[in-house]
């Protein structure tokens, strides 16, 4: 049987982050035939510089590699004075150009429902670059609090029936995708 590759991949650097909570408890939750990859080199990339096209580091070679391999991708990214994070829009901007978006099926997660700002952006952005977010599997849970935590999270049946639905979903529209239908 063949394993779809999800790749997951946190918008923040905190290391209490909820976003990259989420996305590990969404790694618990794959279906049988796929696997998530949570993405951990956000913090490795430099500064973008297109001056840099064609002598890219490591670390952005390797972003684009794992972008290229997955069949999907998840991600969870919060918002910070109404848009995204730095770092990960320096990721974003890494591969713009590049084209590992391009028809690929996203699913984004937010995890507060008041934060509708970097939501919006990050749709905006994905769809300049053409990625197919896939809108059932986009979700916003109600996280109520900045001071849920991971433990929280990871025991709240409600979330896991949302990340359940989500995945359920990616990979119908992957599969979807795959074979043309």
């Amino acid at each position: 049987m063949r394993k779809y590759r999800l790749l997951a991949i946190s918008g923040s650097l905190r290391a209490a982050s909820l976003n990259s909570a989420v996305l590990r408890m969404a790694a618990t939750l794959t279906p049988d035939d796929a696997q998530i990859h949570i993405y951990e080199g956000l913090a490795d990339l430099p500064h973008f510089n297109p001056d840099l096209e064609g002598r890219e580091a490591a670390s952005v070679l390797d972003l684009r590699r794992r972008l290229r391999d997955a069949d999907g991708v998840l991600i969870a990214c919060p918002e910070y004075a109404h848009g995204l994070p730095g770092a990960f829009k320096n990721a974003l901007d890494w591969v713009v150009a590049s084209g590992e978006f391009v028809n690929k099926p996203v699913a984004l997660i937010n995890l507060f429902e008041r934060s509708t700002w970097a939501p919006a952006l990050l749709k905006e952005t994905l769809a300049m670059m053409t990625a197919n977010v896939v809108e059932p599997a986009s979700v916003t849970l109600q996280l109520f609090s900045n001071k849920v935590s991971e433990d929280f999270i990871m025991a709240d049946v409600k979330i896991a029936q949302a990340l359940r639905s989500s995945l359920d979903a990616l990979m119908q529209a992957i599969k979807e995708q795959e074979t043309g239908t």
